[in-house]
């Protein structure tokens, strides 16, 4: 069986990647998400298990001693980081698992895994971005101004990805990446078997 491909989608804090995501896995068959463990505190509306696991620094570094994470880093003062269980059930299917992931997380997981599809989500502007940050009231003064402060170095990152996605409408910007998902898996070694069986019928044809 062929391996599902791992997309890496990843944007500044408040770019819309969760949203984004949760709209892409309602078009397309065959695509899981993998969620993130993480040391903060979840927001409002957040369950366990379903958009994090939340667990504590002590589990988080246990769970990290055990070699548990494909990656995992410090962001905006928080840990984060991915389950290669995880991952490796969902490809290991044949499905594609999208990992949603900050810039640190991104290259650690294309330093192992070149292979993997990366997506850039880019806001239209800063001020879109501050201003969705600011609507969704999760975060105090510091740590917004912290995330607003990093917003600049992640966006320089663009250049890393395979593809850039501009998040100007939920809609438009979902199917853009839907599009990119479904592409890659009409690449010619992610259809070895069913271009053999075709190649062999036009084979068996000329005897």
């Amino acid at each position: 069986m062929v391996k599902g491909n791992l997309i890496i989608i990843s944007s500044p804090s408040g770019g819309g990647k969760g949203t984004l995501i949760r709209e892409v896995t309602g078009m397309i068959p065959d695509v899981g998400y993998s969620v993130s463990l993480t040391t903060r505190a979840p927001r409002f509306g957040e369950e366990n298990g379903k958009h994090y696991h939340f667990v504590s620094k002590e589990e988080f570094e246990a769970y990290k001693q055990k070699g548990g994470f494909l990656e995992s880093a410090e962001v905006h003062g928080n840990f984060y980081g991915t389950s290669l269980a995880q991952t490796k059930k969902f490809t290991e299917a044949g499905r594609d698992v999208i990992l949603e992931i900050d810039v640190q997380g991104a290259a650690t997981v294309l330093e192992k895994m070149p292979e993997a599809v990366s997506i850039f989500i880019l806001p239209p502007s800063f001020e879109v971005l501050k201003a969705r940050l600011t609507a969704r009231a999760t975060e105090g003064v510091d740590d917004l101004e912290l995330r607003l402060g990093n917003a600049l170095g992640e966006v320089m990152q663009f250049s890393r990805f395979s593809y850039v996605i501009i998040n100007d409408e939920i809609g438009a910007a979902a199917r853009k990446i839907a599009a990119v998902i479904l592409a890659e898996r009409q690449r010619p070694h992610r259809q070895g078997e069913l271009i053999h069986a075709i190649l062999s019928s036009f084979e068996r044809a000329k005897l």
